[in-house]
């Protein structure tokens, strides 16, 4: 991995900012976790879910959903942690020190080829909503993935869903992947600071970033892929990406508080599509705007194509995700992979009914 002193001071100080961005988030779902389980069955019970970043547009529902009350209706007693990468939430679900993850469904498919058995629970959305933004600098230069050779393209962290998307478009174009070199620089101030200082030449981020690079004339867009549009021209078909998934056999041995958790997410879906973004945008804690309302309202706009509205995964999504995968990651090229069992829609389906 190539590095500078100069990156390595830019690092630390984007580490600052965006730990204390991370604190913000989980101040806020704790803040509105206070009280929850007085309502619903009487129970409370109480569930922990690691967030692959709980202010990324992406992964919206699950702040949503806490700050609507559908957990509190429900009966359970949710505490939304947050991490800045989906690869970190992860790992927090696989330790055991959550019960659920909200992130990329990807990772389903990856935990599978390495032994752990992992479900998707309710799917939140049938397009990555990522996009692959180059920086003003480079824009010259960079033109499309085919010119990612000797790049550095920054991710969210190694082994993320961004790292994972980032090779595909590579290989996808003639790319391979020892030709470029993916840096981990999180999201959000570190992931700008990075695009702005040359640390990244370009590189794989979400709304609300994708926004504010866009406003402060940063960077320019190179692959969008928060429309299902964007997701067939760039992947070949639907990419199932952010969902609640939960370890197979946690969900097996609690089916009724898995139920109520998707009953609650599938309200926010169905409520998501009948609200605007500035009617969404102002049920989000006053933070994740970071100042500028109008352009969270606009990020979240850009990006609500991205999500379903039933929480059913959608047809073919598993086929398009394991053929993306298998095109770089020779673990689950040379794996078989049952798709059956990385994801179930029988709790969506019955929250619909």
């Amino acid at each position: 991995m190539r590095k500078t002193a100069r990156y390595a001071s830019m690092a630390a100080a984007g580490l600052l900012a965006l730990t204390s961005l991370t604190a913000c988030a989980n101040d806020a779902a704790s803040t509105a976790a206070s009280g929850s389980g007085g309502k619903g069955d009487g129970k409370g019970t109480k569930v922990k879910i690691m967030v692959g970043g709980l202010d990324k547009v992406i992964y919206l529902p699950a702040m949503l959903t806490q700050r609507l009350g559908y957990f509190d209706a429900e009966g359970l007693d949710v505490e939304l942690l947050s991490e800045p990468a989906g690869v970190q939430a992860e790992t927090a679900l696989v330790s055991g020190q959550v019960q659920g993850a909200v992130g990329f469904y990807d990772h389903t498919l990856d935990l599978q080829v390495k032994g752990k058995s992992v479900e998707s629970v309710v799917q939140f959305s049938h397009a990555p909503g990522e996009v692959e933004i180059v920086s003003s600098e480079a824009a010259g230069d960079v033109t499309s993935a085919k010119d990612f050779r000797g790049r550095k393209l920054g991710v969210t962290g190694l082994g993320s869903s961004t790292d994972f998307l980032t090779k595909y478009l590579a290989v996808k174009n003639g790319v391979q992947v020892d030709q470029f070199t993916p840096v981990a620089v999180g999201a959000g101030p570190t992931f700008i600071a990075a695009l702005q200082k040359g640390a990244i030449d370009a590189g794989m981020t979400t709304d609300p970033t994708v926004a504010t690079i866009l406003s402060k004339k940063a960077g320019k867009v190179l692959v969008d892929m928060r429309t299902p549009e964007g997701s067939q021209q760039a992947l070949g078909g639907p990419y199932p990406s952010s969902s609640l998934y939960m370890q197979t056999d946690w969900v097996n041995g609690h089916k009724e508080t898995v139920q109520k958790l998707v009953n609650a997410f599938v309200k926010t879906l169905t409520w998501m599509s009948t609200h605007s973004a500035s009617e969404i945008a102002a049920q989000m804690p006053a933070d994740y705007s970071q100042g500028d309302k109008t352009l969270y309202a606009d990020a979240i706009k850009s990006t609500l194509p991205m999500f379903t509205k039933d929480g059913v995964m959608p047809a073919n999504g598993p086929e398009t995700v394991e053929r993306v995968l298998k095109a770089f990651n020779p673990a689950v090229k040379n794996a078989k992979v049952d798709l059956a069992k990385t994801y179930t829609t029988e709790f969506a389906e019955k929250a619909a009914k």
